[in-house]
C-alpha cells in the first residue's frame, strides 16, 4: 500500500483545514487508517484512526472535538477534517495504514504516507 498525503497549509487559529490521503498499489483487505503528527523537536504522536468499516474511530484527547476523521473506501482515501485550530496543531501530519483494526501505536503500522506540513499562526 503506498500512501500520499495532501492538504496542509498555513491557517490562522481558528481556521479550518481538510487533510487527505490517497491509497494505492495493494489496497484489498481491511485495512485501518490513521493520521499521526510530529512537531519541531518533539516524538511524533497520536491524531486519529478510523476502521475499515467507518464503524470505529479514536482520536486523541488534545484534538477531540475538533478534528473528525472519515474514509471513502469507494476512493480509497481517508480525511482530516481539522476545526478550530490551534497554534499547537503546527506539525507535519503523517497517515498512517495497517491491516486490522484500530490501534493508537505508531510502530503498528506498517504504511505510511510522506507527510504534509500544517502550520497554524497565532
Amino acid at each position: 500500500v503506498q500512501l500520499q498525503a495532501s492538504g496542509g497549509g498555513l491557517v490562522q487559529a481558528g481556521g479550518s483545514l481538510r487533510l487527505s490521503c490517497a491509497a494505492s498499489g495493494r489496497t484489498s483487505g481491511s485495512y485501518a487508517m490513521g493520521w499521526f503528527r510530529q512537531a519541531p523537536g518533539e516524538e511524533r504522536e497520536f491524531v486519529a484512526g478510523i476502521s475499515w468499516s467507518g464503524g470505529s474511530t479514536k482520536y486523541a484527547d488534545s484534538v477531540k472535538g475538533r478534528f473528525t476523521i472519515s474514509r471513502d473506501n469507494a476512493k480509497n482515501t481517508e480525511y482530516l477534517q481539522m476545526n478550530s485550530l490551534k497554534p499547537e496543531d503546527t506539525a507535519v501530519y503523517y497517515c498512517a495504514a495497517r491491516y486490522g483494526y484500530v490501534v493508537t501505536s505508531g510502530s503498528s503500522y506498517g504504511y505510511w504516507g510522506q507527510g504534509t506540513l500544517v502550520t497554524v499562526s497565532s
